[in-house]
């Protein structure tokens, strides 16, 4: 099969698979790794080893640089603040105890050779962010756990990477030199990881200063820091193998940390590229597993899979985080989420061709074992994270909020509806006078400007997925839902107020702005004057004997329908441009003036049905 045909074929599983999981809620990385596997070995569609030969490694290679690096972009040192401790501990003590485990498990469970087994450990210390933010992402998680999996995910990535290199330079040393001790391969190992990450370290300072004056030109901008991760990344590598992974991950950590405004204009952009990387990696690892690779597996090699899972995994964490401030709770859970990667299956893969050349048989076993453990700690973790979540009572709103930026009498009136049906609501300004009214309502609210970029780590944003800009100034509104658009999604961001007519040259472009709430598109003054004459929020129950025409019956005739949400808490919002299809259990709100139609004329347009419908529940604000 051609080059640029088995390309296609990757981009098309693996964009696949992540939509495919985003509509069926299942973890995107097994699906990713079904469809691999099912291309590759079980269907023969094609062989990237074939396809690409001596390419595929240094590919797989970069691309696992520039996603440690994406990853490191979004550590923030603020975020430390409540987990710094547990993180130091789990990238210290925990990789220690890790590594121990680890290859205890691999000599006296799996029965592996203490060479193989050692330095398996060592790999075993990853976690991946590959894996664990997606499903962070996917699962709405507190804070403080989520961070921590975050932090331990990225941070030891190359931690692990830089273990496995200590084990192999130590047994090649030996067999070269029996009698060699770790004093004579540690240091070096450890002055090149210090060196590599000043490299990492420099390339962050001079990108946060060449960016913010102009030296690089706006088009210019991504490429450049692209260009400049794989130097680096390379740079690191001709110094000690692994020490790229060090290097990359420090520079992405720092520039996250140097407040460089011009980077924030990229993250969209290399937030896609890190997803069209982690997909197409894992469709070409999977893919290239041949049935030759697990057919060592055995009983001890089951036993193993289960050791890693229930004794190694929450050993480490319980053991690290001793007599630290975590909860008990968060620390089990932290215990049982421990999903491996691209990172674990890329080094293994390594080290596998490394350690058969050093005359270790069991080397070969390292791809197909590696393998094993992403899918076990995926599907385990992947399919139980939301319950063991719910048990541990470390899951965030279940049910999707609404941020409301601009706290009116009008926000307040619907934020006080959407907390009545039990979803999150927050209320955001920058004005303490003007959330008066929000806190008299007794509605959570943050007083702050939400497009400070401390903001995002002051507030815990993740159960709001969906944002109203409802402020009088309607260009701050589409500044507000603009920036917020690729976070949260462009559908999922409103504002009031359609764009002016198309002779006004005043107009804001229509690509910038939010959704324009109601389909009649009210702007702010309607809402306003609205709101003035007595205006109220009403919500409608649907059922099967009460639609959705029946209440329209039952509303004044200027009444306007606002939103709907679902029985599992989704929300719909009507808009200029969309409008959701009504059914039973959902419930509507709209947005009504203050007198009821007459009794009258509801019984008169009733009398006009052939079959008249009764029942339903309306109740004004």
């Amino acid at each position: 099969m051609e080059q640029t045909l088995v390309i296609a074929m990757v981009g098309i599983l693996g964009i696949g698979a992540q939509w495919l999981a985003w509509r069926t809620g299942w973890p995107a990385i097994v699906l990713m790794l079904a469809a691999g596997f099912l291309a590759g070995p079980v269907l023969g569609v094609f062989d990237p080893e074939h396809a690409f030969g001596s390419l595929l490694e240094p590919m797989v290679a970069i691309g696992v640089a520039l996603i440690l690096f994406e990853g490191g972009l979004s550590l923030d040192f603020r975020e430390l603040r409540h987990t710094g401790s547990a993180v130091i501990r789990l990238a210290t003590i925990g990789v220690i105890l890790g590594w121990l485990f680890g290859a205890l498990a691999g000599i006296y469970i799996a029965g592996l050779a203490p060479e193989v087994a050692i330095l398996f450990g060592g790999i075993l210390v990853v976690t991946g962010p590959t894996v664990v933010i997606p499903l962070l992402r996917q699962s709405s998680i507190k804070s403080r756990p989520a961070s921590i999996l975050k932090w331990e995910a990225i941070v030891n990535d190359p931690t692990g990477a830089l273990c496995a290199v200590i084990a192999y330079e130590y047994f090649r040393k030996v067999a070269e030199s029996p009698g060699a001790s770790l004093f004579e391969v540690v240091p070096p190992l450890i002055i090149a990881a210090i060196i590599a990450g000043l490299i990492g370290y420099v390339a962050a300072v001079a990108i946060a200063w060449a960016f913010p004056r102009g030296a690089v030109p706006e088009y210019l901008k991504v490429p450049v820091l692209l260009t400049t991760v794989i130097c680096v990344f390379v740079i690191s590598n001709l110094i000690e193998h692994e020490a790229g992974l060090v290097a990359v991950t420090v520079m992405g950590v720092a520039l996250a940390n140097m407040n460089v405004s011009s980077l924030r204009s990229i993250h969209p952009f290399k937030e896609n590229v890190a997803v069209l990387l982690v997909s197409g990696i894992f469709i070409l690892l999977s893919a290239s597993l041949e049935p030759a690779d697990v057919r060592y597996f055995n009983w001890s090699i089951g036993l193993f899979l289960l050791a890693l899972l229930f004794v190694v995994r929450p050993a480490t964490i319980i053991l690290s985080l001793l007599g630290s401030s975590i909860p008990w709770n968060e620390r089990l859970f932290l215990a049982w989420i421990a999903p491996r990667g691209i990172v674990l299956v890329a080094i293994s893969g390594l080290f596998a061709l490394r350690l058969s050349e050093l005359g270790f048989s069991d080397g070969n076993l390292l791809i197909g074992l590696s393998f094993a453990v992403v899918v076990v700690t995926i599907v385990a973790h992947g399919f139980t994270v939301d319950i063991v979540a719910r048990w541990l009572n470390v899951k965030g709103a279940s049910r999707p909020g609404i941020l409301f930026v601009g706290s009116t009498p009008w926000t307040i009136a619907l934020a006080e509806q959407i907390r009545d049906l039990k979803a999150p609501v927050l209320v955001v300004d920058a004005s303490w006078q003007r959330l008066g009214l929000a806190r008299q309502k007794g509605l959570p609210f943050y007083h702050g400007e939400i497009l400070n970029e401390a903001t995002e780590h002051n507030l815990e944003l993740a159960p709001y997925q969906n944002l109203v800009a409802a402020t009088e100034n309607e260009a701050y509104n589409t500044l507000v839902c603009n920036e917020f658009a690729h976070e949260i999604g462009r559908d999922k961001v409103f504002q009031l107020g359609e764009s002016a007519d198309e002779d006004d040259k005043h107009a804001l472009p229509i690509g910038l702005r939010g959704r324009a709430l109601f389909e009649s598109g009210f702007g702010v003054e309607d809402v306003n004057e609205r709101q003035a004459q007595g205006w109220v929020f009403r919500k409608t129950k649907l059922s099967d004997e009460f639609d959705f025409e029946a209440a329209q019956e039952r509303l004044p005739e200027a009444a306007n329908m606002l939103l709907l949400m679902r029985e599992n808490g989704t929300i719909r919002f009507f808009t200029h441009a969309a409008r959701p299809e009504p059914r039973a259990g959902d419930t509507i709100i709209s947005f009504s003036p203050p007198q009821e139609r007459s009794p009258e004329g509801v019984a008169a347009k009733r009398a006009s049905k052939k079959k008249p419908r009764e029942g339903g529940k309306e109740a004004p604000a």
